[in-house]
């Protein structure tokens, strides 16, 4: 747990989703919640721990992010407004399109998979990747571009990311 409790490698992961300090602090606290209440939830053998602890912290900053994104437009529902939420069926398919491209992920080289999932995953500017990893920028774009295309190719077209 040391290395989640350095403060530079908790905030390298919701920074780029919050730049509000404030938030990221909020975020921190709700991530320490969670971990609370969900502790019993952390399978070691499935998962490391600072695996688990980084996807709490990015979901909880996805999450406070909506809420402030909510509240800017104005937070107010409208009864005869249709509901958004997605129906059993559209659920059903993107879950399923979700497990096809981390199946495709998953078999990406090492570099190429933790290059995919900081600037898609993590939202990390290329900037940031590219001097953490030693590359320029360019470098950085022409990696991403041709993951992409590869995603691309190994999906039958169906990724756009």
């Amino acid at each position: 747990m040391g290395r989640w409790s350095n403060s530079r490698r908790r905030t390298h992961i919701i920074t780029p989703i919050l730049p509000d300090e404030r938030d990221r602090e909020e975020c921190l606290s709700d991530v320490l919640l969670r971990v609370w209440d969900s502790i019993g939830t952390f399978a070691p053998g499935r998962t490391a721990l600072t695996t688990w602890l980084t996807h709490l912290a990015r979901n909880a900053a996805l999450n406070r992010r909506r809420g402030n994104e909510h509240r800017r437009e104005g937070g107010t529902l409208d009864e005869a407004m249709p509901d958004a939420a997605d129906g059993p069926e559209q659920s059903l398919l993107k879950a399923e399109a979700a497990r096809v491209l981390w199946a495709a992920v998953e078999r990406l080289g090492r570099r190429d998979r933790e290059l995919f999932l900081r600037k898609y995953y993590y939202y990390q500017p290329t900037a940031q990747i590219a001097a953490e990893s030693g590359l320029t920028v360019r470098a950085v774009e022409g990696k991403l571009y041709r993951i992409r295309k590869h995603l691309q190719s190994e999906l039958g077209g169906v990724f756009h990311g």
